[in-house]
């Protein structure tokens, strides 16, 4: 990135695109906005790595993500980049877009439709898990809506290479999550609160493998016929939850700052 574009609009200086834009796109803006700041709130940020992207409403292969510069708790609804999956930027910003943010986004949206949100973090106990052969495991409740509903995906480096988009793909499937081995967590939501209680979820039960095997003891695995039991009563209620949810992290973050909104 040159010296001149470090030096782009600070993001309170941003001018506002929702006269721009549809009643649709705005509100996916807004809330994929929360969204970054709520990561943020919730410790799972990494400076200004990491990315999040929510499918455009009504625009074919179009999806919102962060401008490459600014921290999660600074990014607002008009400051997102809006991308096709070629790469074309279709929105005016002063901001690049994270290279390796756009080879694993576009990868989802191009092929999982059913997919609205797409949320990848490096936190430390989702890198943790990562890089332990094992995997995330089964011992826990938060753990078990993730029971065959999770990839996994081999580090090839720094994703900058297109070509990885194909093996991602394979490697999340069908399923609702993604642990990209030697590097994070990445999951995927019919919604933007639907990915972020994923997320949530994935990272507390990322954090309880850990703390429980640092215990140094012999862990507890849920018995199959509760497992199956527990990932179908999730499966039932996940979007749901979100959505229950979703209001009162839009209230927490109102009194906090606002601002996410511009």
């Amino acid at each position: 990135m040159s010296a001149m574009a470090a030096i782009a609009l600070a993001p309170e200086k941003i001018p506002s695109v929702r006269d721009k834009v549809s009643p649709e796109e705005w509100q996916t803006r807004v809330d994929l906005a929360a969204c970054y700041r709520l990561i943020d709130h919730y410790d799972m940020s990494d400076l200004t790595g990491t990315h999040i992207s929510a499918r455009v409403p009504g625009e074919k292969d179009a999806f919102l993500i962060n401008p490459y510069g600014l921290f999660f708790d600074e990014i607002t609804a008009s400051s997102l980049v809006k991308l096709d999956i070629d790469g074309n930027v279709l929105s005016e910003s002063e901001y690049p877009v994270n290279a390796a943010g756009y080879t694993i986004h576009s990868a989802v949206h191009a092929v999982r439709h059913d997919v609205n949100c797409a949320l990848h973090t490096h936190t430390r106990a989702g890198m943790a898990i990562s890089a332990l052969k094992c995997g995330l495991l089964p011992i826990t409740q938060h753990s078990a809506r993730f029971i065959d509903n999770i990839g996994y995906h081999d580090y090839e480096g720094v994703a900058t290479n297109l070509d990885e988009r194909e093996r991602l793909q394979r490697d999340l499937g069908d399923h609702c999550a993604l642990i990209l081995r030697n590097h994070g967590l990445m999951t995927c939501g019919s919604t933007v609160p639907h990915a972020f209680r994923l997320i949530a979820k994935l990272e507390k039960a990322c954090q309880a493998q850990v703390d429980g095997m640092a215990a140094g003891t012999k862990v507890t695995e849920i018995v199959p016929t509760v497992q199956e039991n527990t990932k179908k009563h999730f499966a039932q209620r996940e979007v749901l939850s979100a959505q229950r949810d979703w209001p009162g992290l839009l209230r927490q973050l109102d009194r906090i700052d606002p601002s996410y909104k511009n």
